[in-house]
This record gives structure tokens, C-alpha cells and sequence, in this order.
């Protein structure tokens, strides 16, 4: 599948960061187009099948690898700031996730704010899940992913799961985890200088789009606020070189504190979502490799 030049990704988030700085600012029909367009840096996975479907009434893209055991399904929450995104920005991410482990994968379209601000889109993830029971889908059997945003939506439709008595998922994976809705974390200034596309102002705008009226305080749309005991066991990436580091150090470091089996990987010199870059850089290769190797273990394989 071949190896990308590596600084492709940061190539891309350094022409979008100017592009949103511009003045006038960038309406939200642009912001989506453009952000759907990093879709184009991931390799196209082999044998594997993707398919319409309707998930509860939420449609979704279902992801089958060949050879893949189907009673297994990760719930794939596509990044994008909870305003951006889609299945089809996705699918490919989420292909290589599920055939790395062995698995489906199934890629949500849920409701965008700010249409649809928080709590649309759990509610959504929700909807889904439910809809994977009645088709019979073990909660042992079922995992969550997500990137940037949609691990943030993984960690919390888990809790909000919790908190209405449903069973859990075997596991969470979260890849750059976009978590702090109060632009607060060390790394923000820390690595202002080298993440290339993630800012305080951009982190606020999409902070404030996604929250509509919410406080960012709120458990459930900052899971670095929730009380996590009980939760199913996390998996958390990120790269060094991004301002979002340590929101996956905090949740890990909080998750560990309150007895989950939670387990870090950072990758020295990567960007936001680096898995972007599935099937042509070795690190993104590599995360997934191991995502799906822990997984596999948690999923009883």
C-alpha cells in the first residue's frame, strides 16, 4: 500500500489552518468540505465490503472485512468536532481498524451540530446500539472507537449507557480524543507551536457550536469531568506533536485512578489523528496494529 510522504498529513493541516484564519471567516458548507477532504491521505483497505445501512434509524456504514467474524462490531464515531465528518469520511479508518482486528465495524452518520448541539449526537450513538442488540450483537461482543471527537462520543455514550442501566461495550478505543470543552489543557500552549491544525480559537469554535447551551463542564460532553468507575476498559493514542495530547493522558491517567483497565500509546512527531494516514505511514500502521491487538483481547478473541 505504500508509504506516504510524511509530512503529508501536516502538509494538509497547515493548508487548512490558513485557509480558516482567512478573513472572511470560513462558513460552515466550506469548513465541511474541506475537513471531509483529509478522507483522501488514508489507503483504500483490501477485501473489505462496505454497506448502507439503517441502524435504528441513524444510517450508518457497515464495514466488513473478508474473514471477518460477524458477531463481533466495533461502533465507529467519526471525528469532526461533532460538526463535521461523516461515514464516508471514515470508512476507510474504520476499515483498516476492523480488519486489523478481525472484526465489523459500523460508522454512524449521527446528527452535527450546531443543528443538532449536544446531546444529538449521543442520543444518536444511543439509538445505535440498541438497534445492535435487537440484531444480536452481545454488549461482550460490541466495541467503540472513535477519533478526535467521536472518541470523546465513544467515552460518553458509554457513560450515558451507564447512567440509563444498559449494558456496556467490551471496550473503548479512542484515537486523539478530543475532550477538554474548556480549551484548558497544558498542551494547548505547550504544543501551540507544532500541531499544525488544532488552535484554542479552533478548539473553542468547535467547542462552542458543539455545546449550543451546555456548560463545558458537563460530564458527558467532557469526560474528563465523569466519575469513571465501572467503565469498560479504554485504549487511548495520540501524537506528541499535537496540542490535544493531553486530553488521552488525562482520561487515561483518570481512568486508571478509578480502577479501569486503560492503556496509553503516544507517538513521537505525529499530528492530530494520525491515523488519517492508514496504510501508508508505519506510525498510524502501528497504532492501529496495537489498538487492534488489545481489542482482540478484550473481545475474547
Amino acid at each position: 500500500m505504500g508509504i506516504a510522504q510524511p509530512n503529508a498529513l501536516q502538509d494538509l493541516y497547515s493548508q487548512m489552518a490558513v485557509r480558516m484564519a482567512a478573513e472572511p471567516p470560513m462558513d460552515l458548507p466550506g469548513l465541511r468540505d474541506m475537513l471531509e477532504g483529509l478522507q483522501v491521505l488514508a489507503a483504500e483497505p483490501t477485501d473489505v465490503n462496505y454497506a448502507d445501512v439503517d441502524a435504528g434509524g441513524v444510517h450508518a456504514i457497515l464495514v466488513t472485512p473478508a474473514d471477518a467474524r460477524t458477531d463481533r462490531v466495533i461502533v465507529y464515531a467519526h471525528g469532526g468536532g461533532g460538526v463535521t465528518g461523516s461515514s464516508a469520511s471514515h470508512r476507510k479508518l474504520a476499515g483498516h481498524l476492523a480488519k486489523a482486528a478481525g472484526t465489523q465495524a459500523l460508522v454512524p452518520d449521527y446528527r452535527l451540530a450546531p443543528e443538532n448541539p449536544f446531546p444529538a449526537a449521543i442520543q444518536d450513538l444511543v439509538a445505535v446500539h440498541r438497534w445492535l442488540r435487537s440484531e444480536g450483537y452481545a454488549p461482550e461482543a460490541t466495541a467503540v472507537a472513535g477519533d478526535s471527537a467521536g472518541g470523546n462520543l465513544s467515552i460518553s455514550t458509554v457513560l450515558k449507557l451507564r447512567e440509563l442501566g444498559e449494558p456496556l461495550p467490551a471496550a473503548i478505543i479512542g484515537f486523539s480524543p478530543w475532550l477538554d470543552m474548556e480549551v484548558a489543557g497544558e498542551t494547548m500552549t505547550s504544543n501551540a507551536d507544532s500541531d499544525a491544525i488544532i488552535s484554542p480559537e479552533v478548539s473553542g469554535m468547535m467547542a462552542a457550536m458543539y455545546l449550543g447551551e451546555t456548560a463545558p463542564v458537563e460530564a458527558l460532553c467532557n469526560p474528563l469531568y465523569a466519575d469513571l468507575t465501572g467503565m469498560s476498559p479504554l485504549f487511548a493514542s495520540a501524537g506528541d506533536a499535537e496540542t490535544l495530547l493531553d486530553n488521552a493522558q488525562r482520561i487515561v491517567e483518570r481512568a486508571r485512578a478509578a480502577g479501569v483497565d486503560a492503556t496509553l500509546e503516544v507517538q513521537p512527531g505525529q499530528q492530530h489523528v494520525y491515523l488519517f494516514m492508514a496504510g501508508r505511514s508505519k506510525e498510524a500502521d502501528e497504532t492501529i496494529a496495537n489498538a487492534a491487538a488489545w481489542l482482540k483481547e478484550r473481545l475474547g478473541r
